[in-house]
């Protein structure tokens, strides 16, 4: 499915509808360009998941978790990934990235999922950005 967007607002909605479907295990792999509206998606997922904090990219810590909720209301924890500045697989697990996979308590969003692929699942769902112009963005989502 490809929706395009045509600002923040929109881009946000779209991840807010994804993140009243998805249940506890999912890991959303985001691909695209930078400033392709990876980290605006992300700041809706967690709106819809509850999360209290005001998300920001972890580029320099690569990885972030916040207490959420899916909307069964079931706590789960909002891993969030930027694997932007990862060098190697080592750099990612590293920061404890293996410490959340495989967990039916963990929603992962990984920004630049392209870079850490071979340790990813193979189910995750694919979300690809492209920039069309300064506020418009093709999004699509692959569920696997």
């Amino acid at each position: 499915m490809v929706t395009t967007t045509h600002d923040q607002m929109e881009t946000i909605e779209l991840a807010q509808k994804l993140a009243k479907k998805l249940v506890g295990g999912k890991v959303l792999a985001l691909h695209g360009d930078l400033g392709g509206g990876k980290t605006t998606f992300t700041k809706g997922l967690a709106e819809a998941l509850k999360v209290e904090e005001i998300i920001t990219s972890p580029t320099f810590v690569m990885l972030k978790n916040y207490p959420a909720k899916l909307s069964d209301g079931k706590k789960i924890e909002l891993v969030h990934i930027d694997a932007y500045r990862a060098e190697t697989i080592d750099d990612i697990k590293s920061v404890g990235i293996e410490d959340f996979l495989n967990r039916d308590d963990v929603v992962m969003v990984v920004e630049w999922a392209e870079k850490i692929s071979e340790i990813l699942p193979k189910n995750m769902i694919n979300i690809n950005f492209k920039f069309i112009d300064e506020n418009t963005r093709a999004i699509e989502i692959e569920d696997k």
